[in-house]
């Protein structure tokens, strides 16, 4: 009892001086699954800064090779959170993953950026029409980014297996390292290995969100069970995550957010952070203000699983995949 009198008194009398308290318990460890790139800059921001540390979280990043070993390894408890597209965790809800694992029990908590998906192709393909004959690369062939790839390059009037074939190539950056060898004709990189690869003389023939429209890309991932269990590590997550948001949307923050970037990104010169930082924080289509889920861009990932998905389901229901409960907790004052 008087222990926890003490602990009392000095933690208000940090707060009358002006200095934040520490928590009385040590910050839970977070293992959180990322696939490599610059949409991750939110997480390094809140870990530099120790966002996640004051909202009692002790984030330990990994990084995904494919979404195959970070879907099983979410599945099997391997990580508590990943950072995904959604359509990964839609499919293995569905049983439509590219492994036969199902998940029943993920959800998205939060939301994250559009993917900033382009498809960039060797410099000898200057449109769509120059794909023909040609093989490009995805993550894995049934989930992920693979749909938005097929739909891009049907509205440009190309048939998978009459105009072109698919490869499964790993995750982006295992994609990049292929497209730059000359394994492939074309893929969909995101930022900023798009911005690295046009510097090397690769052509942009198109953004994702130029064809398709709203898109939601990126979120946050979990299972249920482990959330239920883990509410205050969840919200706290959460929380860290959209105190860095804020943070590198503030003008003021730039020339260290870019460091931040050039100590994070493997390979990256101080002019690709500051393209990167044009794109992912581009202040209409940049990363997703305050985490927010774009539910419009979910219900166009649902429609193209509904259209392309194996075996063929409709899905309509944004809502089905995605609980609001951690994420309005986490904003609440």
């Amino acid at each position: 009892m008087r222990r926890t009198a003490i602990l009392l008194a000095t933690s208000t009398a940090l707060a009358l001086a002006g200095v934040a308290a520490q928590p009385l318990a040590p910050p839970q460890p977070l293992q959180v699954n990322v696939f490599p790139g610059g949409s991750n800059w939110p997480i390094w921001v809140a870990a530099e800064r120790g966002f996640f540390a004051a909202n009692g979280v002790a984030v330990k990043i990994t990084s995904t090779p494919n979404s195959v070993e970070q879907l099983t390894g979410l599945i099997a408890g391997k990580f508590d959170v990943a950072m995904t597209a959604v359509d990964n965790l839609v499919a293995y809800r569905e049983g439509q993953g590219e492994a036969k694992v199902e998940g029943p029990d993920l959800f998205a908590f939060m939301g994250g950026n559009n993917g900033f998906l382009s498809l960039v192709t060797l410099p000898d393909i200057k449109r769509f029409d120059d794909l023909r004959g040609r093989t490009l690369s995805v993550d894995a062939l049934t989930t992920g980014f693979a749909f938005v790839l097929l739909e891009m390059l049907e509205r440009n009037g190309l048939a998978l297996g009459r105009d072109y074939q698919l490869q499964s190539a790993g995750g982006t950056l295992q994609r990049f390292d292929a497209l730059i060898q000359g394994k492939h004709a074309g893929t969909l990189l995101s930022t900023p290995f798009d911005v690295q690869a046009q510097a090397r003389g690769y052509v942009r023939l198109a953004g994702a969100t130029e064809v398709l429209g709203r898109y939601q890309g990126t979120l946050g991932g979990a299972r249920k069970a482990w959330a239920e269990h883990n509410r205050d590590a969840l919200v706290g997550y959460i929380r860290g995550y959209v105190s860095g948001v804020r943070w590198l949307y503030d003008p003021k923050n730039r020339e260290e957010a870019l460091a931040i970037f050039v100590k994070n990104q493997p390979n990256a010169t101080p002019q690709a952070a500051s393209s990167a930082y044009s794109v992912l924080l581009d202040p209409t289509n940049g990363i997703a203000r305050d985490a927010a889920i774009e539910l419009d861009g979910l219900r166009t990932a649902l429609a193209l699983r509904s259209k392309y998905g194996v075996p063929q389901k409709a899905l309509a229901d944004p809502m089905k995949y995605y609980d609001p409960t951690y994420y309005d907790a986490a904003l609440r004052p």
